[in-house]
């Protein structure tokens, strides 16, 4: 038997995980979990309605109030997070798989791309545990003044589907370093690898209630977060329209703290004198990995006229060779499309630019071939001719959809860059060190990668600028997210 048969043999009826074990949801409503690249039916899990969330977010607040684990010593949660990422390490071949099938992303992607970063998110934060402090500052008078930095209480994570498990622990890892206490709400269409992280947290010996999981959908269960009175902050990954109704939510209760990552329409601009080799290779793939259902996709690629054509030769060249199919196939370079729902709206933005003049280079539909029939794959597409205004070149499309845009001088691509409500991420591609650091600060976006794409750290901060939404994951800047700072006067007089 595979690995990836013994996997799914393994799989049951999911639970909620409120206070260190699965709990029943009090409703009887259940979501069907699909693996969308075969139609395959996986396991359920519960649609965790108001009484639900109110369960775990009393857990949380009680673990928190009782300071079981804010109040630890901090050398043994250090040594937990550690443990913790020794426990996704051991297990990281299951995690991949369930990643995959939930997903539809080709196995070494969810290796790659998720589960190793969350390896990596804990051993991080763990070293930030015994560094998270105040200062003493200079005062008038006969006073001495100092601040604690606290952990601002009960976090609320609300994470993505398109990488489960790395932006769970994204939102984990660093509010657990601070001490707070979290309740994650996963997509409803991949929720398998939160709730098993959830049971890592407890072998690792997080206290009961510190880290909870409830699964649902975001028009319920995210809204009981968002307007729960008992939730300190919510920190959410996704679109636009949802982050506005959580501002909204919270602005109506509590005011509650929020962290907002969310959508991008990312320029990859390519000048002639680049090393064209990386920067094909790093094109196509920062487009064309994990199929495309990427925030930081480069989904505009900005290409000088004196190098347009050949480059894009070279992409579709390397498109039309890319294998799209079985993500459990280790030949294959492209996975499913996450749903019927997510293949129908990209398919609908190919015709988009077809009808307003753009012209379709390869792809622009449905791979039926052999077993993709069965899942929701679409080919590697390339618009070349694309207009700026264009809707292909304006909206997000979080899909395998590239839109290739001419410009001739550098002040035209600074203007197309920053031409659209986004500012998440953006590259520079030539060997002009002072052009690439000209063309940096003039980027609205909250990453420029110079002669580079898609590169992350979890010391490096990620988030965006205008509507790509405000706050930052990752690194020392993440904290911020997650700690008060309180400020103490002693008179000394």
């Amino acid at each position: 038997m595979s690995v990836a048969e013994a996997v799914k043999q393994k799989l049951k009826p999911q639970n909620l995980f409120i206070n260190g074990r699965f709990e029943e949801s009090v409703g009887n409503q259940k979501i069907n979990v699909v693996n969308p690249a075969t139609g395959e039916f996986l396991t359920t899990v519960p649609d965790a309605n108001i009484a639900d969330v109110d369960r775990a977010v009393a857990a949380a607040r009680k673990s928190f109030e009782k300071k079981s684990w804010r109040g630890m010593d901090p050398s043994r949660k250090e040594k937990i997070l550690w443990d913790l990422s020794a426990l996704i390490d051991r297990n990281k071949e299951e995690l991949s798989i369930l990643e995959s099938l939930e997903n539809g992303k080709i196995v070494r992607e969810a290796m790659g791309a998720d589960v190793e970063p969350a390896i990596d998110s804990f051993r991080y934060y763990a070293g930030w545990v015994r560094k998270i402090y105040g200062e003493t500052i200079p005062v008038d008078g006969n006073f001495l003044n100092y601040t604690l930095r606290e952990p601002v209480g009960v976090v609320a994570g609300i994470v993505p589907w398109n990488y489960p498990l790395q932006i769970a622990t994204w939102k984990l890892a660093p509010a657990l370093a601070a001490g707070c206490s979290v309740v994650l709400k996963p997509s409803e269409m991949t929720p398998l690898t939160t709730l098993r992280l959830a049971e890592l947290c407890m072998e690792a010996g997080i206290p009961e209630g510190v880290v909870n999981v409830v699964t649902g959908y975001g028009h319920s269960t995210g809204e009981a977060l968002g307007r729960h009175m008992d939730v300190d902050k919510i920190s959410f990954t996704g679109s636009v329209r949802t982050a506005r109704a959580l501002l909204k939510a919270s602005s109506e209760t509590n005011l509650k703290r929020v962290s907002l990552e969310l959508g991008g329409k990312s320029p990859n601009i390519i000048f002639p004198d680049c090393n064209r080799e990386a920067a094909i290779n790093r094109a196509f793939w920062g487009i064309f990995a994990n199929k495309g259902e990427i925030c930081s996709a480069a989904s505009r690629l900005l290409l000088h006229e004196d190098i347009h054509d050949e480059f894009l030769d070279a992409m579709v060249k390397k498109a039309n060779q890319l294998k799209v199919g079985d993500p459990l196939d280790k030949g294959t370079g492209m996975g499913s499309q996450i749903s019927q729902v997510q293949m129908d709206r990209i398919l609908g933005y190919i015709e988009s630019g077809k009808r307003e003049g753009a012209k379709l280079l390869c792809g622009g539909e449905r791979d039926t071939e052999a077993s993709n029939a069965k899942g929701f794959f679409v080919k590697p597409t390339i618009f070349s001719e694309v207009k700026p205004e264009m809707k292909i070149a304006q909206e997000e499309i979080f899909g395998p959809v590239l839109s290739a845009i001419r410009f001739r001088t550098p002040e035209e691509a600074i203007a197309i860059a920053n031409g659209t409500i986004y500012g998440l991420v953006s590259a520079v591609w030539t060997r002009d060190i002072q052009l690439a650091h000209r063309m940096a600060a003039d980027i609205k976006a909250g990453s420029v990668w110079i002669n580079t794409y898609n590169g992350f750290d979890t010391a490096s901060p990620f988030g965006g600028y205008k509507q790509s939404g405000f706050g930052r994951d990752l690194g020392q800047y993440a904290l911020e997210q997650y700690t008060n700072v309180k400020s103490v006067w002693v008179a000394l007089g």
